[in-house]
C-alpha cells in the first residue's frame, strides 16, 4: 500500500491543452497523459488497432527512456546530498535504489540493476539511448546492450554502441544479445575470458516458487557443466523410455535429478530436508469448516490444504514430524513474543520469519535475512514482535541511509503496520501477510495455528 501525500488530478486532462509545442512537460502534465490513455478510442477498425498497438509499444519505450533520465538525475542529486551530510565515500548512494524500487513498485534488486543501466545508458551508450527514446527498440533490448558491454572499456563500449544502435529496431531479443556479444568479444577477447572466469566463480543454485504448487530449481553453471548435466539426464531418460518406462522424457529427467541429488531410491521417497509448514488447526486435523484453508510452506508459499496434510503424512511415515502450536489473539494476530536481547535470535527470530514470510518492504519479496527493529534500539526500540520485522539484507541496509525513517503506523490499532518515510518525504505502508485462516472465523474467535517441523531423513 502506498500513500505519498501528493495531489492527484481529479480527471483526465485534454492533451491538446496540457502544454504548448516545445514546452517542458510538468509532473501534472505527465499525470494528464496517463489519464488520457484511458480514453483511447476503442471503436476503430483492426488496421487502426494494429497502429495503436505499435504506438503504445513505442510509448512504453519512450517512457522507459524518460524514466532512466529521471532515475539518473535522482541518484546524482541524492549522492550530492549524502556527501554534504558527511556520508563516507563507500556508502554514497545507499538507499537510492530502494527509493526507486518503492516508486516503481518492484524489488530493490531489480531497481539496482535499473539504476546502473540508466546511468550507463545515458553516459556511455548514446546511440542505444537515442533508439529507445525514439521508440525504435524496447527497454529490455537496451538493457541487454548495457549488460553485454558492461565489462568493456569506455572506448570499446562506444564502438559497439555506434555499430548496433542504428540496427536495434531490426533485431529481436536473441539477435541483439548475440550481435553485441560477438562484437564485444572481437574487441577484447582476453577481457571476455576474464568475464567468463568471474561468472564461473558465481555459480549457484536457486529456488523460486512456481504456479500450481511447483518450484523452479535453477543452477547457474559453467556452460560445459550445464550442457553435460542436461545431456546425461536426456541419455538416461531415453534409455528408460527404450525399456518401456511409461513416464514422459521430461518426467524421467525431473525424477532422475531428484534421485541423484538427494540420494533417494525414487523421487517419491522422503527428501532429506527440514521444512516448516504453517496451517490452521482445522486444516491439520481435517475437521469441520475451514479444513480446506490453504497452508503456508516456508520458502515456497501457499499450498493447498490436502497437499499440506499429505506432506505431513509422508514425513511421518518415513521420518519424524515435530508439531508446535502457535496461537493468535481473538482478532487473528499471531501472539506476541518478547526478548531481552538486542537481536532477534531463537524462537523470536523464527517467529518473525513465520509471520512475515518474506522481506516486509513493499514489493520486495526477497528471502528473509535479518530481523530488524522498526524503531531502532538506540531510540529505545524494544526487541519484540511488535517492534520487529523480517527484512532482506539490502532493505535493512537501505533504511540506515540518511533521511529514512520507520515507525509503527499510528492508525493501525493492531500494531502490525509499519510506516516507511523515504528521504524525499514519500510515505509507504508495510503489512505482514494474513496468516492461514484469518478470514475464516468471526473476529473475536481465538485461532490456533500448527507449525509442523518436517525433518525428513534418508
Amino acid at each position: 500500500m502506498e500513500d505519498s501525500g501528493r495531489v492527484v488530478s481529479e480527471g483526465p486532462v485534454s492533451i491538446e491543452h496540457m502544454f504548448d509545442e516545445g514546452e517542458v512537460m510538468s509532473t501534472e502534465c505527465l499525470r494528464g497523459v496517463r489519464d488520457a490513455l484511458a480514453l483511447l478510442d476503442p471503436d476503430v477498425g483492426d488496421t487502426e488497432r494494429i497502429d495503436q498497438i505499435r504506438l503504445l509499444e513505442e510509448l512504453k519505450s519512450v517512457a522507459a527512456a524518460a524514466q532512466a533520465q529521471v532515475v539518473a538525475a535522482l541518484h546524482a542529486s541524492q549522492v550530492r546530498d549524502q556527501r554534504e551530510r558527511g556520508v563516507p565515500a563507500a556508502q554514497l548512494g545507499r538507499g537510492v535504489a530502494s527509493q526507486v524500487a518503492l516508486a516503481r513498485r518492484e524489488s530493490p534488486s531489480r531497481s539496482r540493476r535499473f539504476l546502473g543501466w540508466s546511468t550507463i545508458l545515458l553516459t556511455e551508450l548514446p546511440q542505444t539511448f537515442a533508439a529507445l527514446q525514439a521508440g525504435r527498440t524496447t527497454e529490455w533490448r537496451a538493457q541487454v546492450v548495457a549488460r553485454e558491454t558492461g565489462w568493456l572499456s569506455l572506448e570499446h563500449r562506444r564502438a559497439v554502441d555506434d555499430e548496433v544502435g542504428p540496427l536495434l529496431e531490426q533485431w529481436g531479443d536473441r539477435r541483439v544479445e548475440a550481435e553485441v556479444t560477438k562484437r564485444a568479444y572481437r574487441l577484447d577477447p582476453h577481457g571476455y575470458l576474464g568475464r567468463t572466469a568471474r561468472a564461473e566463480r558465481d555459480r549457484r543454485v536457486t529456488l523460486r516458487p512456481a504456479p500450481d504448487c511447483m518450484t523452479h530449481l535453477s543452477a547457474a553453471l559453467p556452460v560445459g557443466q550445464g550442457v553435460g548435466v542436461l545431456a546425461a539426464l536426456r541419455r538416461h531418460a531415453d534409455s528408460l523410455r527404450g525399456q518401456g518406462d511409461e513416464r514422459t522424457r521430461d518426467q524421467i529427467m525431473a525424477d532422475t535429478l531428484v534421485e541423484r541429488v538427494t540420494g533417494a531410491a525414487s523421487a517419491d521417497a522422503a527428501v532429506p530436508v527440514r521444512v516448516e509448514l504453517v496451517m490452521t488447526d482445522q486444516t491439520f486435523f481435517n475437521t469441520g469448516d475451514g479444513s480446506d484453508e490453504p497452508a503456508h510452506l516456508v520458502g515456497a508459499g501457499t499450498v493447498p490444504a490436502e497437499l499440506a496434510r499429505r506432506l505431513v503424512r509422508v514425513a511421518d511415515e518415513k521420518a519424524a514430524v515435530w508439531v508446535r502450536r502457535l496461537y493468535a489473539d481473538p482478532d487473528g494476530r499471531l501472539v506476541a513474543m518478547e526478548s531481552t536481547s538486542r537481536r532477534f535470535h531463537g524462537a523470536l527470530g523464527e517467529f518473525l520469519v513465520l509471520r512475515d514470510q518474506v522481506c516486509r518492504t513493499p514489493w520486495c519479496g526477497a528471502p528473509v535475512r535479518h530481523g530488524d527493529h522498526v524503531v531502532p534500539v538506540d531510540l529505545d526500540g524494544a526487541t519484540s514482535e511488535a517492534n520487529g520485522q523480517a527484512l532482506c539484507a539490502a532493505c535493512n541496509l537501505a533504511k540506515e541511509a540518511p533521511g529514512w525513517r520507520s515507525r509503527p503506523d499510528e492508525d493501525d490499532g493492531a500494531g502490525e503496520t509499519v510506516e516507511i518515510r523515504t528521504p524525499t518525504g514519500h510515505r509507504y505502508l508495510s503489512h505482514p501477510p494474513d496468516p492461514p485462516g484469518s478470514d475464516q472465523r468471526p473476529r473475536g474467535t481465538p485461532l490456533e495455528r500448527i507449525i509442523c517441523d518436517l525433518a525428513w531423513v534418508a
